[in-house]
């Protein structure tokens, strides 16, 4: 389907004083190559240290340094392109961007334009209700990162780190496939989920290594695009909704006022909530875009790109399908356990040889949960795969009641341990000893005459009556046996 023909579901249009309006948004996500070293030299690509740490004489554009092609960013780049069902470019050119960055000792910027290595390609969101959107990418290409400008050191001079001078960075262009906030959200949280999964870019949007230009326009729904705005690096996916909700709804009112949109580069103020000018936009040409003479043009062999997609992991999409199928998990839970690498690695863990629905139910809402509460991942547990699968496994034989199961855990969670020694050492193995349970149905009932009366009315109320006989027992009675005894000791 061609963008401009594709209409936002009504539920989106947004409401202004003289009818409806759609917003149309187009993506440019910078996202830093996961590599040691940078694009163009052996300095490291490492997160932090001292400012001017990480800088080599080509970095700081030092007379007769020329740039040497990193080639295991090349081949990330090509992994994140066949992540993206997209084209790979076997032949593609390297262009000096001519633009003035403060930060950039160069004076311009190494990039990609007419050529770039990877080319079409598409990303497939799920959205609610069962809606499926189909994002359309444009292109993917290599450039270097500029460095960073700092303006709080000095009240009167701005100081410059050169650290992430040069680190390679994948822009992934898409087309103006987007319809709302929320399909922008879901866009690049999939492109991150993409190349988290190939480790391709760590996604940390909090150390400016995945970062977004977000392009939003307005029309009437079904019309032809409108002028476009340009908001600038915003780097947090909420700020990104703020962003765009902002900013449709300042374009609508300046056009329902009779005026219209003047084409410009806009920054996000998250204190605020607003969009403000930056600068005028600049069109390609403006930046006199010409091939590098120093690069020689990157060609690539078909069989090593080959190579690459044969070693491609599972990918999210993949992997949440074969969950559903090979597990029994509903939608959500296979979305919720393939949201990361390392989560869907651990559920299988689990799993393996076990009911996969209680080990989802395990994984998602013990150890997820409990993870979220502490602010830890799951790299970090204090309780491994092997762990929770021995819990599971008292259950299913019988050993242990569910509510003692989380008490196992929490023991786990804290003092660490084998499941099966913590059942025996502490006596928490379940009653499963008929006699001694009807022992304590026979002395509840006695003790709440009343209670009787009220639960043969309304059998509903047996609940009541199980919860007071598990207490009896310290939560260590078979909860069937407590019912099967309790409907026949009160004849309901």
């Amino acid at each position: 389907m061609d963008s401009a023909s594709r209409i936002a579901d009504r539920k989106d249009w947004i409401k202004g004083a003289t009818g409806d309006w759609e917003v149309i948004i187009g993506l440019e996500v910078h996202a830093q190559v996961l590599s040691r070293a940078k694009l163009f030299s052996g300095a490291s690509a490492e997160f932090g240290g001292e400012p001017n740490d990480h800088v080599s004489l080509v970095d700081a554009a030092m007379p007769g340094m020329l740039p040497v092609i990193n080639r295991f960013c090349v081949e990330q780049a090509v992994k994140t392109g066949l992540g993206l069902k997209a084209a790979i470019n076997d032949y593609s050119v390297f262009d000096r961007k001519n633009y003035f960055y403060p930060d950039l000792p160069q004076g311009y910027q190494i990039s990609q334009y007419k050529q770039p290595v990877v080319g079409e390609g598409q990303v497939h969101l799920d959205m609610e209700e069962g809606k499926t959107v189909e994002v359309g990418i444009e292109r993917l290409h290599l450039e270097q990162d500029a460095g960073k400008s700092l303006h709080d050191q000095h009240p009167a001079m701005s100081f410059v780190d050169l650290n992430r001078s040069g680190c390679a960075l994948m822009e992934i262009v898409s087309r103006p496939d987007l319809r709302s906030a929320d399909e922008a959200k879901a866009y690049v949280t999939k492109l991150r989920q993409i190349m988290r999964y190939l480790g391709t870019c760590d996604g940390n949007m909090e150390q400016g290594s995945l970062r977004a230009d977000v392009n939003v326009s307005v029309r009437r729904p079904g019309a032809a695009f409108g002028t476009r705005c340009e908001i600038k690096n915003v780097n947090s996916i909420r700020f990104m909704g703020q962003a765009i909700e902002y900013e449709a709804r300042r374009q609508i009112g300046i056009l329902e006022d009779g005026g219209k949109i003047d084409q410009e580069t806009r920054l996000f103020d998250p204190k605020k909530g607003e969009t403000r000018s930056m600068r005028s936009k600049e069109e390609a040409h403006d930046y006199r875009y010409f091939p590098d003479p120093d690069l020689l043009p990157l060609q690539l062999d078909r069989a090593w790109i080959e190579g690459l997609r044969q070693g491609l992991p599972e990918l999210p999409d993949e992997k949440r399908a074969r969950f559903q199928k090979d597990y029994g998990l509903s939608a959500y839970d296979a979305d919720v356990l393939g949201a990361e690498a390392a989560s869907a690695d651990y559920f299988e863990a689990v799993a393996k040889g076990r009911d996969g629905k209680l080990a989802a139910n395990w994984v998602i809402n013990e150890l997820f949960g409990r993870l979220n509460k502490e602010g830890r991942s799951v790299e970090t547990s204090p309780v491994s795969p092997a762990q929770i699968g021995g819990i599971i496994d008292l259950i299913g034989a019988g050993t242990i009641s569910g509510k003692i199961a989380k008490d196992v855990f929490e023991i786990i969670w804290s003092e660490g341990g084998d499941p099966a020694a913590i059942v025996e050492a502490r006596g928490l193995k379940q009653v499963t000893d008929t006699g001694a349970i009807e022992k304590a149905v026979t002395e509840i009932i006695a003790a709440n005459p009343d209670k009787v009366e009220q639960v043969r009315l309304k059998p509903t109320m047996l609940g009541w009556f199980v919860g007071q006989v598990m207490k009896a027992t310290g939560g260590k009675a078979n909860p069937q046996t407590v019912n099967d005894l309790l409907k026949k000791k009160l004849e309901i």
